[in-house]
């Protein structure tokens, strides 16, 4: 190998642990940033498209952001790897500052779409990158603990979202949900540019962009079709729908076609022999597993609260606290025991068996259930994902070659990405088909006078059930509590499922040494 070549693939790191934890700060709080934001967004929806008179296309708010975020996550990932991490970093953090500033200025529906977006090209690198980088820095071993608190941010974020949310747009004004971003990406940006002195370094290796082109057309089409078929999103369809019909065609057709690229290409986007490792094999099958049961659950929580308890979307965040609690809990607990122990494989078995658990419990959902109890479920419920979360990312990271780590990382997380895509849509489709069959029931109970034109499972909001009077409202919140008892039965398999998978994780034994130091010793 020639000198050139190998300070290519032989990167040096030298960092002390000063220099590590002001990094780990940047990187947190770039995570956070993107964590954050949807869920802040979301709260304010509704004031956001009346302002902007497009009440009827809200759900392209959220589409437009998730798309762009799995699109970009494995060319973020397999872009660090081949030229370094530090300038995609950079430029992640720069486009979700860029995007969030159009998105507060943001005078017309379009324009926000557009500005939101670029938001999500940035963000998709804020998660890929953080956790990549921390790989590069950190050993396996040591990653735990300061992956916990990675993980735990994904709580916090769902608590702090909604109430920042309904705070700035009952105060300042919507606007604010993008501005907020603008300073603490800033910071952010200023310390990774002057701290994050990770080696770049130019591969002679060529891009797969025929694999990014198949990959973004088949993640496309699975984001359109989830979406498009979920109680979630105002445009929805059924799947008789020819137009539906052929987007599924299509979406197929791209996926094959993006495997057989990435079997003959040089230097896949996604090296699908990867996947001949078991212990990478099996955490990313977790790692779908658990977007589809357990992010699907979380979903439909915060409109339930507001439903049953008549709760504004900022006071549901603050009932979702025990979750966040429970989840911070095992996150931070497991990070700091893999680091003590070197091990992992008992963290996906005993989150995934406390889930199940949780899941179990969700089913007994009722109208007028006790918010003490209701608490206690979503703790449970919580304390089996923060063992989950971050655990996977550490093993699939660990189970690759050092050159593979982004590849890796954005792998795990795209799979958890349309995981949650999917399982949204397909749990979403279920509650619904259980919802309406229980309203019609209520609905022929009562004078067809009490009973306002239109009303059905598809128009049912909480601002629409406040108006309702009070004996078809108790009636209407006790069917969307039976219905969403019941859908939790459709995930408990599931999780079950990853239960049983988790025993086939294969332990390796974690690295001590940072990415980039293994790399050089290679």
């Amino acid at each position: 190998m020639s000198a050139s070549a190998s300070s290519i693939d032989r990167p040096d790191v030298d960092l002390d642990r000063r220099q590590v934890y002001i990094i780990f700060g940047a990187l947190l709080a770039a995570m956070f940033l993107s964590a954050l934001d949807q869920s802040v967004v979301s709260t304010a929806l509704p004031t956001i498209v009346g302002d902007l008179g497009a009440a009827d296309e809200q759900g392209w708010i959220v589409t437009a952001y998730l798309l762009t975020i799995a699109i970009v996550m494995p060319i973020y990932g397999k872009v660090g790897d081949l030229f370094g991490r530090r300038i995609p970093f950079l430029l992640a953090i720069g486009l979700f500052v860029v995007g969030s500033t159009g998105s507060a200025l943001a005078g017309s529906f379009e324009g926000l779409i557009v500005w939101r977006s670029l938001q999500g090209l940035g963000a998709g690198g804020l998660v890929i990158l953080s956790q990549a980088i921390i790989a590069d820095i950190v050993s396996a071993r040591e990653r735990g603990k300061l992956m916990g608190p990675m993980g735990a941010v994904f709580g916090v974020a769902t608590v702090a979202g909604p109430l920042l949310g309904g705070w700035l747009t009952a105060g300042p004004g919507w606007r604010w949900c993008f501005w907020l971003n603008v300073p603490v990406g800033l910071a952010a940006l200023l310390i990774a540019w002057f701290t994050l002195k990770i080696p770049e370094h130019r591969s002679r290796r060529r891009f797969d962009l025929g694999g990014a082109v198949m990959l973004a057309a088949a993640t496309a089409g699975i984001v359109f079709l989830t979406s498009w078929t979920s109680l979630t999103h105002t445009t929805s369809y059924d799947w008789t729908s020819p137009g539906l019909l052929a987007l599924a065609a299509a979406t197929v057709a791209a996926l094959i076609a993006f495997l057989i690229v990435e079997s003959r290409a040089a230097d896949p986007l996604v090296p699908l022999d990867i996947f001949r490792s078991r212990t990478f094999a099996v955490a990313a099958t977790l790692s779908l597993i658990l977007g589809i049961a357990m992010f699907a659950a979380l979903t439909f929580l915060p409109t339930f609260l507001q439903m049953a308890e008549g709760a504004s979307a900022t006071d549901s965040g603050l009932l979702m606290l025990p979750m966040t609690v429970g989840l911070m809990i095992t996150a931070l607990g497991s990070g700091m025991l893999i680091t003590r122990t070197g091990r992992y494989k008992v963290f996906p078995i005993a989150g995934f068996g406390i889930a199940t658990l949780g899941l179990l419990w969700l089913t007994q959902l009722s109208a007028d259930m006790s918010m003490v109890l209701f608490g206690a479920m979503i703790f449970v419920l919580g304390l089996g994902l923060g063992f989950v979360m971050q655990t996977l990312v550490i093993a699939a990271q660990n189970a690759v070659d050092p050159r593979r780590i982004g590849v890796a990382t954005s792998t795990n997380n795209f799979l958890r990405e349309i995981g949650a895509a999917v399982g949204t849509s397909l749990f979403s489709t279920a509650f619904t088909a259980s919802l309406r069959g229980d309203l019609d029931q209520t609905i022929s109970q009562i004078p067809r006078s009490q009973v306002p034109s239109g009303f059905g499972a598809e128009s049912l909001t909480p601002s629409a059930v406040r108006e309702l009077p009070a004996e078809l409202r108790d009636s209407v919140v006790q069917a969307y509590a039976d219905a969403l008892g019941t859908s939790f039965w459709y995930l408990v398999p599931l999780g079950a499922a990853g239960f049983v998978v988790a025993f086939f994780l294969n332990e390796i034994r974690l690295s001590d040494k940072p990415g980039l130091a293994a790399r050089s010793g290679s």
